[in-house]
């Protein structure tokens, strides 16, 4: 079948480029990598990445049986709340359980004796350029804050996750989180055999000091006496993926409006969600300046304004980079809209269509 747009199209040559950089901070520290699936769950290219990392991490039941299932090596389970059918399947499967609260720790742990448990820390630090998405807003439900509570739970567990950052890309500011983190559970990370630093650490970007990264965390895990884990979500897939559209038509209201064959409510709702504009391909300095529109009804479905060397038609190719963390877990059937197809460009150069949807998965979706 041929592509017909809309479609992502994820590049396993891109996406290799990230990989040989997991394994390599792996290689150099000692830091195992967890797959964040809340981020990235299309099992189409775990082949490939599960050669390069070291399992998944999971926000749900099906996350946690999708990476045992298609992704397979060590599976950590957590979840905000757990429901006692969640934890009846999960550890059947489970590596590692991660708890979000002592509460749920005490309500389950008879259950899952014997299984690798940890729980979820909130240190009241955080990276964030959201509220949104910041793990220590005020009143955060995500992870003990009491260290009263913890210290009693130590008997019951042998990790901590401690996931505080979103899209950072500041070592400076990782490294001083890293030690204060350090010195207030210092003394309890002795007594335990792991930890988890979450995922937001944009340590694949170009220009990171990933030496520098590498020796922080060997000598953080060499301190403490931990394993590291790393959960990489957008670090593991960041300029993999686009989105590839068609112009359907061009309107004019005060300004060009290029009409595409997709939506940000529907397929890239993170823009949406966090206002923030699309990485377009081929866009640049140009004079011919459009807005970038998507073809829902909702109003303030916009991608952005661009300016592009030629002028846009209908027919006209328009390319959405970085498409594939939290777009394509976050697709939707709004408006009855097209679902974008799902293709592969594989290492050997050869394209294939995965997935593609058509009405009956529209209407199977829904009853």
């Amino acid at each position: 079948m041929a592509l017909t747009t809309p479609y992502y199209l994820i590049h396993e040559n891109r996406l290799l480029n990230n990989l040989e950089k997991i394994k390599h901070i792996r290689d150099i520290s000692g830091a195992k990598s967890v797959l964040a699936l809340k981020c990235f769950s299309t099992w189409c290219v775990f082949d490939l990445m599960k050669q390069y990392m070291d399992g998944t991490t999971s926000s749900s039941l099906y996350e946690a049986r999708l990476g045992h299932e298609k992704f397979g090596k060590e599976v950590h389970a957590y979840s905000v709340a757990f429901s006692k059918n969640d934890i009846s399947q999960i550890k059947t499967f489970a590596n590692k359980i991660i708890f979000n609260s002592t509460s749920q720790l005490n309500a389950y742990y008879k259950e899952v004796n014997g299984i690798n448990l940890g729980l979820r820390v909130n240190p009241g630090i955080s990276y964030s350029h959201f509220t949104l998405a910041d793990p220590a807003r005020k009143h955060s439900r995500l992870g003990v804050t009491d260290k009263k509570e913890l210290l009693k739970a130590l008997p019951l567990i042998k990790g901590l996750m401690f996931h505080f950052n979103c899209e950072n890309d500041d070592f400076t500011n990782f490294s001083n989180a890293l030690d204060t983190i350090g010195r207030n559970y210092g003394a309890i990370l002795k007594k335990l055999d792991w930890i988890s630093l979450g995922g937001g650490l944009y340590f694949t970007k170009d220009g990171y000091p990933l030496e520098a990264f590498c020796k922080k965390l060997k000598n953080f895990s060499t301190q403490y006496g931990l394993q590291i884990y790393l959960e990489p979500g957008e670090s593991a897939i960041t300029q993999s993926a686009e989105l590839v559209t068609t112009v359907l038509d061009i309107v004019r209201n005060q300004a060009d409006i290029a009409i595409v064959d997709a939506s940000t409510e529907a397929h890239m709702l993170d823009l949406l969600i966090y206002q923030t504009p699309a990485k377009i391909e081929k866009s640049g300095k140009g004079k011919c300046k459009y807005t970038i529109a998507g073809r829902s009804c909702l109003a303030g479905d916009i991608f952005g304004t661009y300016n592009f060397n030629t002028r846009l038609k209908p027919g006209s190719i328009i390319k959405i980079s970085d498409a594939a963390g939290y777009s394509m877990v976050k697709k939707n059937w709004f408006n009855g809209l097209p679902m974008p197809s799902i293709a592969v460009k594989r290492l050997n150069g050869k394209t294939d269509l995965v997935r593609y949807f058509e009405y009956k998965d529209f209407i199977n979706n829904l009853s």
